[in-house]
């Protein structure tokens, strides 16, 4: 009997050993299901493996769950030009900017770059907002030209006259000033506020060994005792800030996730919010406007003791009510820049997964004995090894410039299939490589452009006085967590 239990207890510990239940195998932080081996061990030569990596939100960032949705038009098209053909697309998990960048989020960019490169003015320059966008041969807005931007008064409104390169630039300095911040957090590097020219934290730069900054106090150790040098293996590090998707960004604004029974979609959503008034329709706050925007003709804002949006021109960050996945102001106040390159055909062209069309593949530039190349601020130079923003745009059945021999013509680009004549009294299509998306409403726009199905674009080195951003950041692993 004593044997038999002996037995029994042997085969239960081997049956719950095996379920993972003494110890994690395979994925685990254990042992390999390839080898055997032991990870980060010493004895077996510190195999690195990091288990159980769960993805946080960076600063101002929610999270997004991803999901199949009916991206598109949802009611007339006013402006008839039949470019966004409702279809179904999937658009994978993300996280996106809880609020549009506010004045006070962009003048922490500008003064961290007045403190690295004081004597750097074309710099500096290159990142400031276009305040003269507020000026109006006819109008009194010299005040907002003056204090829109640096005035604290207006610290939480969104930022404007960005374009959307420098809307880019943010995203990439953004990137870069959080994850110094959470290798300072974890010890590995000091803040080094003597910061200058190459001898700038940027991440990639860090990752590949060219960067080295000021040592924290309380360095990460390898199992061996040495002090370990972050890999971006090592899953601490953010993926990049970056502008969302035109496909991210409206599938975000709609927040379809209190309108699913099951997998069943009960209502489609006109806006951001539910039904098709533009007011609020609870007992709390009745009568109010649910979002920043032009209500008719010269009436931006209401009259004195009732203002219908309590803005004149833009208004805070945080204004009104969030949408169902928490965001603010996903219709009105600003419009906002997205990733994508216009064209009218996308609907047809993109894919259905995750659809995009703006991709540039690059590659570190290596000097000639192999070792990768910066520029004077410290950032690793690119080489483009592939330009898709005009993929799929050469062929002869989509030409519309007239009288042009397009299987004549070698390396076709995009202004060969478009017409591009800015001549006085000549037709212009405005569709070059650099044109972006916007989409979104904003004070100065009526009801129409709140829809998030509705899509305008504009050359991506101009800016305007209703025209900002938010960011978004990539997840890694699964769309919410197993």
């Amino acid at each position: 009997m004593m044997k038999l239990k002996t037995l029994f207890i042997v085969l239960l510990a081997a049956f719950l050993s095996g379920c993972g239940l003494f110890g994690k195998k395979g994925g685990g932080s254990g042992v390999s299901r390839t080898t055997g081996w032991s990870y980060n061990d010493e004895e077996t030569g510190n195999i690195p493996n990091e288990s159980g990596y769960e993805q946080e939100a960076g600063p101002g960032l929610v999270f997004v769950q991803g999901g199949t949705f009916t991206m598109g038009r949802v009611e007339q098209d006013v402006m008839y030009r039949w470019d966004n053909t409702p279809r179904r697309v999937t658009v994978p998990s993300f996280y996106m900017d809880e609020t549009e960048v506010s004045n006070q989020d962009y003048r922490e960019y500008t003064h961290w770059l007045n403190r690295v490169y004081p004597g750097n003015q074309p710099k500096i320059d290159a990142a400031l907002p276009d305040t003269t966008v507020w000026r109006s041969e006819l109008a009194f807005n010299e005040p907002y030209v003056e204090n829109y931007f640096r005035h604290p008064a207006y610290s939480e409104y969104p930022v404007v006259g960005v374009t959307w390169e420098q809307a880019t630039a943010y995203c990439a300095w953004r990137t870069d000033r959080v994850n110094e911040q959470i290798l300072v957090e974890k010890g590995i590097l000091a803040h080094d506020n003597t910061q200058s020219g190459q001898n700038v934290y940027n991440s990639k730069s860090y990752l590949v060994g060219l960067y080295q900054g000021t040592d924290g106090n309380k360095p990460l150790e390898n199992p061996d005792g040495t002090a370990k040098r972050i890999r971006w293996e090592d899953g601490i590090m953010l993926p990049n800030y970056r502008l969302p998707t035109e496909a991210e960004w409206e599938y975000a604004a709609y927040g379809l996730t209190e309108n699913m029974d099951g997998e069943l979609l009960t209502d489609r959503k006109l806006y951001p919010w539910n039904g098709a008034y533009l007011r609020e329709d609870a007992k709390k706050g009745k009568g109010q406007m649910k979002a920043n925007f032009v209500r008719g003709r010269g009436d931006m804002m209401g009259v004195a003791g009732a203002l219908n949006d309590n803005a004149d021109i833009t208004s805070p960050v945080f204004s009104y009510e969030p949408n169902d996945f928490g965001l603010y102001c996903m219709a009105g106040n600003v419009n906002e820049w997205v990733s994508d390159v216009y064209r009218p055909l996308s609907f047809k062209d993109v894919d259905e997964f995750n659809p995009f069309r703006g991709n540039v593949v690059t590659e570190y530039r290596r000097d000639n004995n192999g070792t990768l190349m910066r520029n004077e601020f410290g950032e690793m130079v690119k080489d483009t090894v592939a330009d898709f923003r005009n993929f799929e745009d050469g062929d002869p059945n989509s030409q519309i410039v007239v009288g042009t021999d397009w299987l004549g013509i070698q390396n076709n680009e995009t202004k060969d299939m478009y017409i591009q004549d800015n001549g006085q009294g000549n037709y212009s299509s405005l569709i070059t490589d650099n044109v972006r998306v916007y989409k979104g409403g904003s004070w100065r726009d009526r009801a129409y452009w709140l829809v998030p199905g509705t899509r305008r674009y504009m050359e991506q080195d101009k800016s305007q006085n209703d025209l900002g951003f938010r960011c978004a950041m990539n997840r890694v692993g699964s769309p919410q967590g197993f």
